[in-house]
């Protein structure tokens, strides 16, 4: 008969408590003292912290959700064909106060 015959497999799966570094030989997973830890970390970590930034990003969209659509499509109609009839004209001041506008 082999060695592996005569193990049993209660010594296998079921090591002796008394041996040292064995399965079963810690004792209770989560004493008093982890639960203590585990419940400091987890108030710790469960609170989120939203920028500013993000906040007011937030109320600009409800507000701009909020706002009434605006229909330019007369204005294109009209703008399309002075330009087709190549009646169209640029103020060269608007243009400039515009761009000024967007730069400063």
């Amino acid at each position: 008969m082999s060695k592996v015959d005569s193990t049993s497999s209660r010594s296998i799966f079921m090591p002796n408590k008394r041996e040292s570094g064995k399965v079963g030989s810690a004792g209770p997973r989560n004493s008093d003292m982890r639960k203590e830890e585990l419940e400091t970390f987890a108030k710790n970590d469960s609170k989120v912290d939203i920028p500013d930034a993000i906040k007011d990003f937030s109320r600009i969209k409800k507000a701009a959700d909020a706002a009434p659509a605006i229909d330019n499509t007369d204005k294109i109609a009209r703008l399309k064909s002075q330009i087709a009839a190549g009646t169209y004209q640029v103020d060269a001041g608007d243009l400039a106060d515009k761009i000024m506008e967007q730069e400063f």
